[in-house]
């Protein structure tokens, strides 16, 4: 292996070795009987997904697991395809906190992010910010530090060097004030190999991330983003999507072509009533969307919208199978299927 072979962030179509989760047990994100209606949408998403590759679960503690498995046996869900791992967490957004693998020539790199909760929002976290170091030793692989706060829901790459993130969220203060924008790309470009980095301005009313990029706007393939819009022009996102629509129509990629750009309806974010941190809107969207081995897991929420959605990913997606799961309870945490998952490779 070369030392200047560059580090190199595969696309989520890239084909994983397994599936990071971790199960719900966060009493402060799932008050009350929300606990109990999001374990229901954990168990489709692993009944769905763990046909298609492996599920590394992690869960809090022996009662967790054992209740864990209890659930499962009741489904469809060949046990032996869940890796569970007894190991202290603190919420269940792997995509933040997990480990981002990278390649260097013909091996896997785990790169270590710094986590801190979306600028400090939800202490404590140290259990989550440990995960990286936590599966890079047990499974032998070499870690990178890049000395920057990063979570994995706050950019997408599309494996040729591009790399979609947002202002309101990687030049935000309460990460890491002490990198100007130059620094953050050059990080970007060393540990992910982007050397394309296309910067939207904000995200999602509610979502308490600050606006990360897997809300918004996703890569379908090396040419092609999928962006939300919202068809009601009084919306309270109307403004944001629009701005980020502008901007990716200007876009014009390494190899000199216009980005391809499909939009989607922004499906009803206002909810009754309001989130545990008092917001009266949830990120829901259907760019919340997770690739894995054979199978695309969409998250679906409005009747309206729904099918339009799915139409595009089979459209997208032809060599897989595109399942769309109700994510209303699983939203109200201010999160879906994307924010739940890690890919993993080389394991």
């Amino acid at each position: 292996m070369s030392s200047d072979t560059k580090f190199v962030m595969p696309p989520e179509w890239h084909r994983h070795s397994a599936t990071q989760l971790h199960w719900p047990s966060n009493r402060r994100t799932w008050p009350g009987e929300r606990l109990e209606r999001v374990e229901e949408v954990y168990c489709k998403i692993i009944e769905d997904l763990h046909f298609y590759e492996p599920i590394q679960l992690f869960v809090e503690s022996l009662e967790l697991r054992n209740r864990v498995m209890q659930k499962l046996s009741l489904r469809a869900v060949e046990l032996d395809r869940i890796i569970i791992h007894q190991q202290k967490i603190n919420d269940i957004w792997a995509r933040d906190c997990g480990p981002i693998f990278v390649k260097k020539g013909e091996e896997y790199v785990i790169t270590d992010w710094g986590y801190n909760a979306w600028g400090e929002k939800y202490p404590p976290w140290e259990n989550d910010n440990y995960l990286p170091e936590f599966i890079a030793t047990k499974y032998d692989l070499k870690r990178v530090i890049p000395d920057m706060i990063l979570e994995g829901g706050s950019i997408d790459v599309n494996g040729a060097g591009a790399l979609l993130t947002t202002e309101s969220v990687l030049l935000n203060k309460n990460r890491n004030p002490q990198l100007s924008k130059r620094d953050i790309e050059e990080r970007l470009n060393k540990f992910l190999g982007a050397d394309q980095v296309i910067w939207l301005k904000k995200g999602l009313a509610g979502d308490d991330t600050d606006g990360h990029i897997d809300d918004i706007t996703r890569w379908l393939n090396e040419d092609t983003v999928l962006t939300m819009v919202c068809e009601d022009k009084n919306d309270v996102n109307n403004e944001a999507l629009e701005e980020n629509l502008e901007i990716l129509r200007n876009v014009k990629l390494k190899n000199g072509k216009a980005l391809n750009i499909e939009t989607l309806p922004l499906p009803k974010t206002k909810i009754e009533g309001t989130t545990v941190d008092g917001s009266e809107y949830v990120p829901a969207s259907y760019a919340n969307f997770y690739i894995a081995n054979g199978v695309v897991l969409v998250p679906i929420y409005d009747k309206r919208y729904d099918d339009e959605a799915l139409t595009l990913f089979r459209r997208y997606f032809p060599g897989r199978k595109v399942i769309g799961i109700y994510c209303a309870d699983l939203v109200w945490g201010q999160g879906s299927i994307h924010c739940i998952t890690q890919q993993w490779y080389g394991i």
